[in-house]
């Protein structure tokens, strides 16, 4: 296993105690470093080929610094190491794990995969980003409603992928779901 991030500067630093952005300046990769403990890379230097599968987690700075979701929504653009890294991995047929938001990433690059962020209705409030999943069917693709502890497999592409924070929900159901995103990845590699 190893980890990698992009090498590009945040769109912005938030003080997630406050919820609010500060002036404050980071670089992806250098914020990724602190939370792996410094055992990571560029993920320009990553090769498909040296792996068995990829998976992304997700979290708010996917869709602010692996692509412009959170500013663009369906219109976003994807980075481009992000976008290679992706094609690579399906070009290889390898699979290709996501959680949270970065399911987005894969409606953006593979127009016709399958997909969850969870549910297309905000049920019992437990879903308060639901419109997602509209706009990953305006993409062109199939989104599929899924509980928070469940996982998608969109065999025909080897995309496997989980809501976890999208759904409001207990951490320990959080877990299972990304537990089986895991597992999926693994018995496709």
């Amino acid at each position: 296993v190893k980890i990698f991030a992009p090498n590009i500067e945040q769109r912005d630093v938030v003080n997630h105690l406050k919820g609010s952005p500060t002036e404050e300046k980071r670089n992806v990769l250098v914020e990724s470093a602190r939370l792996a403990r410094g055992n990571i890379q560029d993920l320009a230097e990553l090769k498909a080929s040296e792996f068995d599968a990829v998976i992304f987690p997700g979290g708010f700075g996917v869709a602010k610094n692996l692509c412009s979701w959170a500013v663009d929504g369906k219109n976003c653009t994807v980075n481009e190491h992000v976008n290679s890294t992706l094609q690579a991995f399906h070009s290889a047929k390898k699979p290709i794990g996501l959680c949270c938001i970065s399911p987005v990433l894969a409606a953006k690059v593979f127009p016709g995969c399958e997909v969850t962020v969870g549910q297309d209705k905000n049920v019992d409030g437990r879903f308060p980003d639901a419109e997602t999943a509209s706009a990953i069917a305006e993409l062109g693709c199939k989104h599929i409603c899924k509980n928070v502890n469940e996982s998608h497999v969109d065999k025909a592409n080897k995309i496997v992928t989980t809501c976890a924070f999208m759904c409001k929900a207990p951490l320990h159901e959080i877990f299972d779901g990304i537990g089986t995103m895991v597992q999926e990845v693994l018995k496709l590699a």
